[in-house]
């Protein structure tokens, strides 16, 4: 009888502990996979604001905000563009003294949480920016999807999707660059964000499901005028792009890519993710794992995806660094070394995922002013 218990009681125990496995999985992929577009990713650390004064802000002493470049800073209910490092200023060792470009909205008060993030414009086109613009709706599989166009007099649209914990304001970084050279812009909300549809099992699927409305947004362009286009994703806005090429029925009207910090590999970025919300390094796998059986995500498609026997068939610009710790940067190398007929990457250091432009934005634009020429 005491065996029978005995087993009884460690069946009992397996079983917990593989439920509670599974439950712990499930919380780990939440961090991709509800990952709210304008929210910091886990990878991004809060910092505390520790002092304003006209035209400078100290700032808790991080590797974060020791970036170079421009960023936006945000907290609950402000923003702000914040410039270089201003080495000379006065701080002390636990600070860090950045330049204050102007508080778009809100206050920063000493002691306010903030974090780094690449949206350095806020609001629309037209408010940000003073550009003209329409707001659109884009049919949808799912719904109507909002969407901004600025016009502009080439037959070569750019439709520009941004990616993981950012929204359609992003792609307003480069908005302005583009508009100067007479492009149009379409810049897409998809499935999951602000006034979109919900994706049936309001999860994301990292571009798997979602490159359907980037379909949607390239039939649309070609309806109303645009005889070629060419897709820019930044993040899981470039698996869908990449996903666009491979699959839509109107991909040959696609005239090139611009891949910023490409979600090349689902796992990778998952794992990254679960790992930067603390999850212990053995639940990793489970984490995985609950992610395909939530979403039906293939097993790594950064095989597929890098396919050097084709898939990948027009002009494509990809922007990354070794500093991005949501999607690594090997997987770049890897496409672009299996594809340099096609694949031009250009490398920036110190800046994190979804940021290349920040950290440099006047190389970044004549990288891809050089790409963008030929296309037009």
């Amino acid at each position: 009888m005491r065996t029978v218990k005995a087993t009884a009681a460690a069946v009992t125990a397996v079983l917990a502990a593989g439920a509670a496995g599974v439950a712990a999985g499930r919380m780990a992929s939440d961090a991709a996979l509800k990952a709210p577009p304008g929210r910091p990713l886990p990878t991004e650390p809060r910092l505390t604001v520790h002092a304003t004064a006209a035209g400078r802000i100290t700032l808790t002493r991080d590797l974060a905000s020791l970036r170079p470049g421009v960023y936006g800073l945000s907290g609950n209910g402000s923003h702000a563009v914040v410039g270089p490092v201003m080495e000379s200023a006065e701080h002390t060792a636990d600070a860090v003294v950045r330049r204050l470009d102007r508080v778009t909205h809100g206050t920063l008060r000493p002691g306010d949480k903030v974090w780094l993030t690449p949206n350095v414009h806020v609001g629309n086109p037209d408010s940000a920016l003073g550009l003209d613009h329409a707001d659109i709706d884009v049919p949808g599989e799912l719904g109507a999807l909002p969407a901004w166009f600025v016009p502009g007099y080439r037959d070569t649209w750019v439709i520009t999707v941004h990616g993981l914990g950012t929204t359609r304001e992003h792609p307003m970084n480069v908005m302005g660059f583009l508009h100067h050279r007479r492009l149009p812009v379409l810049d897409l909300a998809y499935r999951g964000d602000l006034g979109a549809p919900r994706p049936p099992d309001g999860l994301g699927h990292l571009g798997e499901t979602e490159w359907r409305d980037l379909d949607a947004a390239i039939r649309y362009a070609v309806r109303y005028g645009a005889r070629r286009v060419v897709l820019y994703g930044w993040s899981t806005g470039a698996a869908m792009a990449l996903r666009a090429v491979q699959h839509s029925p109107v991909r040959d009207r696609v005239a090139g890519l611009v891949l910023d910090s490409p979600v090349l590999s689902w796992e990778a970025t998952l794992r990254a993710l679960a790992a930067a919300r603390h999850t212990p390094e053995a639940l990793l796998p489970l984490a995985v794992r609950a992610a395909q059986g939530r979403t039906g995500l293939h097993p790594d498609h950064t095989g597929r995806t890098a396919d050097p026997a084709g898939q990948l068939t027009v002009p494509t610009l990809i922007i990354h660094g070794p500093d991005d710790e949501v999607a690594p940067w090997e997987y770049s190398r890897r496409l672009a070394a299996l594809r340099p007929d096609l694949v031009a990457l250009h490398t920036v250091p110190h800046a994190p995922h979804g940021a290349m432009w920040n950290a440099d934005p006047k190389e970044y634009e004549e990288r891809l002013r050089r790409f963008l020429t030929p296309l037009m």
